[in-house]
């Protein structure tokens, strides 16, 4: 198990380290200096305002479905007869929904115009999350990587062309933005749906309420929990453009969006290990197999980058982010280094998070999903009027470090896992020495060597350390 989990990680690795990257710096980045910050915070804003709602769309069926297809492959044809159904008449109840808060809460013309086509981007990325989940659950995670990268491979081939070549340049907005983004969606969805009715043969798509209400009853603490988070993740921009006067507030959302960017882009590694773990962790589960050592190989190859970002963030970022945007460097690079700190909680949560998911432990992540919405909105509402994008960026960071430990004390509980001294003070004595790098490295002249030596020397460090065991992984890709 250790075997297939390096060798599809490496795969998905290096198909997101190629494909992504460009998409977040090359054309996200590229859309905001071209469309300012003010527009680009309003986009922002109505973006994670859809994501909000989007358990409308999913009630949890995605990772209820991976772990569920995971331990019972046979129920993949009947289940996605009756579930393509489901999603549908979810969409109409999102759609709803969604364009209803926005009336209330006073989002008007072009916001509600962009909006309808964010819903219907998130019905599709939704769509194909439920589709996937049913491709890795079978353990075909070759297939599923491809995927992973189709929607950024479409939208960078379209996006490349609206915004390098003059005659559409100049006349480029953020609604071409959203509809290049439709495309994308729309024609992932078709092709992932192609290969999953491969697997599972012809299927005749049913509307069966029976089904529909066992179903809902089983996934329901799995869409509670990815509200609740939702909320803790995504409120912060959404918040800032409500709480201060217009247009100040889309001003700030947009520089919360360009430091978010980053945080967001380094997530994404968090999400391809949580991707893989669930459905590995869900058949090691079900046949009682010892999870202990696939949790401390995976946690370390996670938290260790955590940890060099998160520092390196700090000493480098106002470099960063002048290299990156043309305005606002100088409040978006200080909340960078806040934001980036946070992804070690956030690291913490896709290892241990996705452990108790697959254990079905969902009262107990519900339970601490809603204190940390709480304490999250909380210090929003306080925070942001005083010290705008900043506050958000503080609130972002105490919630994420809280259900970071929070989720891995849990899981030490329920699995009875052991933590090894030893392995703490490794941990302790890394965060130490990239710390110390960091400081050297500010003596070299050019920040981009300095931020280099950093990154290599850290590296280096792990490997002396012994958090990082080249010989081991070696063992478990070529043997085990």
């Amino acid at each position: 198990m250790k075997r297939k989990f390096i060798t599809n990680l490496i795969l998905l690795l290096f198909l997101n380290l190629l494909i992504k990257p460009f998409w977040l710096f090359g054309i996200d980045r590229t859309v905001q200096n071209t469309v300012g910050d003010e527009n680009f915070g309003m986009y922002f804003a109505l973006f994670n305002f859809s994501m909000l709602l989007n358990i409308l769309l999913d009630v949890g069926i995605t990772n209820y479905n991976n772990r569920n297809i995971a331990q019972h492959n046979f129920l993949l044809p009947k289940h996605l007869s009756n579930i393509v159904g489901l999603k549908f008449m979810l969409a109409i109840v999102y759609a709803a929904f969604s364009l209803a808060v926005a009336a209330i809460i006073g989002y008007r013309n072009i916001q509600m115009h962009l909006l309808l086509f964010l819903i219907l981007n998130q019905f599709l990325i939704s769509f194909t999350l439920y589709l996937r989940s049913n491709i890795s659950a079978l353990h075909l995670f070759r297939t599923d990587s491809f995927i992973s990268v189709l929607d950024r491979s479409f939208m960078i081939a379209i996006c490349s062309v609206l915004l390098f070549i003059p005659a559409f340049k100049q006349n480029f907005t953020i609604e071409w933005f959203v509809y290049a983004q439709t495309v994308a969606y729309g024609l992932t969805s078709l092709i992932t749906f192609t290969i999953v009715l491969q697997k599972s043969g012809k299927i005749k798509v049913r509307f069966d309420l029976t089904f529909f209400r066992v179903f809902l009853r089983k996934s329901y603490p799995y869409a509670l929990l990815i509200l609740l988070m939702s909320f803790y993740n995504r409120i912060d921009s959404v918040m800032i453009e409500r709480l201060l006067p217009d247009p100040f507030g889309k001003e700030q959302a947009g520089i919360y969006a360009q430091a978010f960017r980053l945080l967001d882009a380094v997530s994404m590694f968090g999400v391809l290990f949580a991707g893989l773990l669930l459905p590995i962790f869900a058949k090691m589960i079900k046949h009682k197999e010892k999870v202990g050592p696939m949790v401390k190989l995976s946690f370390t190859l996670l938290i260790v980058p955590a940890i060099i970002i998160a520092i390196s963030s700090i000493y480098y970022n106002k470099e960063i982010m002048g290299v990156l945007y043309a305005s606002n460097t100088e409040n978006s690079s200080g909340i960078l280094g806040i934001l980036m700190t946070g992804f070690i909680g956030i690291a913490t949560t896709y290892i241990f998070g996705t452990l108790l998911t697959a254990n079905g432990s969902m009262k107990h992540l519900n339970i601490m999903a809603f204190f940390a919405m709480v304490i999250n909105i909380v210090l929003n509402l306080v925070l942001i009027p005083r010290f705008y994008a900043f506050g958000s960026a503080w609130a972002s960071l105490v919630t994420q470090i809280i259900t970071g430990a929070t989720q891995l004390i849990l899981a030490v509980l329920i699995f009875k896992l052991k933590i090894e001294l030893k392995y703490l003070i490794q941990l302790l004595l890394f965060v130490g020495v990239v710390a110390v790098l960091g400081t050297l490295s500010k003596q070299i002249d050019q920040w981009f060597y300095g931020y280099l030596a950093m990154i290599l020397g850290s590296v280096v460090f792990a490997v002396l350390l012994k958090l990082f065991n080249l010989k081991d992984l070696y063992k478990i890709i070529r043997y085990e």
